[in-house]
């Protein structure tokens, strides 16, 4: 009876472990299927998004700004049929429009995918950077470090570029800054992308996390990348992206 019972319990046992270890095995599976389900559903997103976009781009591009050329050919015209007083507020509005006409070209530009890997990372970086200066910035340079060094998956350009416009477009929309400053440390293994504005900050306890956020996080683990956002009342907002070859 005594050889029957350590029998029974050594099978239940064994029963229990190779359970437990099925067990956990289906679990590790689900998570895994799960991670690369949330993977692909932030993937198919991302390029959605770049598509709508594009067609954005496009958009501005044709029409808003062929129909910004032709006002802008129309006031010339009518310049030429006026009086001297009337020939200079027209004179303003064509300067207005002339501007207007650039900045949606501008915009145009960093919204098409296919425009930014023509132009180059770094040279995108830099155009953006001079339409916020036109916009609102006194400042906004960009710093390189190190030599540069292409990244080789052109994807994984466009996302860091989105990261760093959704940066911007938070810096513009919130933090009363006067400065921003993007710098593109080239070294041996990996680039470290750093942005900051000298802005109002915030309370990262305390802040609600927007979609701005998580939308640059979400791209972030996309490629792989570390990224690291930072905030206190009074210093401003700083960016940091480490990207491995």
């Amino acid at each position: 009876m005594v050889s029957v019972l350590f029998v029974v319990t050594a099978l239940v046992v064994i029963f229990f472990i190779v359970f437990q270890k099925r067990k956990n095995k289906l679990l590790l599976e689900k998570i895994r299927q799960q991670q690369a389900f949330d993977k692909e559903i932030v993937k198919t997103q991302t390029e959605i998004q770049e598509q709508t976009l594009k067609n954005i781009g496009w958009e501005l591009h044709d029409n808003i700004g062929q129909l910004l050329s032709v006002a802008n050919m129309q006031l010339s015209i009518l310049s030429t049929q006026v009086s001297q007083e009337v020939k200079d507020n027209i004179s303003e509005t064509t300067s207005i429009v002339k501007k207007s006409l650039m900045e949606v070209r501008s915009l145009s530009k960093s919204l098409n995918s296919e425009v930014i890997l023509n132009q180059g990372f770094e040279k995108s970086i830099v155009n953006e950077l001079d339409r916020l200066k036109r916009m609102k910035f006194t400042n906004a340079d960009l710093e390189i470090k190190g030599v540069s060094k292409p990244i080789s998956n052109k994807n994984h350009e466009i996302i860091i570029f989105r990261i760093l416009q959704e940066f911007f477009s938070n810096a513009v929309k919130y933090s009363e800054a006067e400065s921003i400053k993007v710098c593109l440390d080239y070294k041996e293994d990996s680039l470290v992308v750093s942005a900051n504005d000298d802005g109002k900050g915030f309370n990262m306890e305390t802040s609600e996390k927007g979609s701005g956020l998580l939308n640059m996080k979400s791209r972030a683990e996309l490629i792989k990348a570390d990224f690291k956002l930072t905030s206190k009342i009074g210093e401003g907002v700083q960016l940091q992206i480490v990207y491995n070859y």
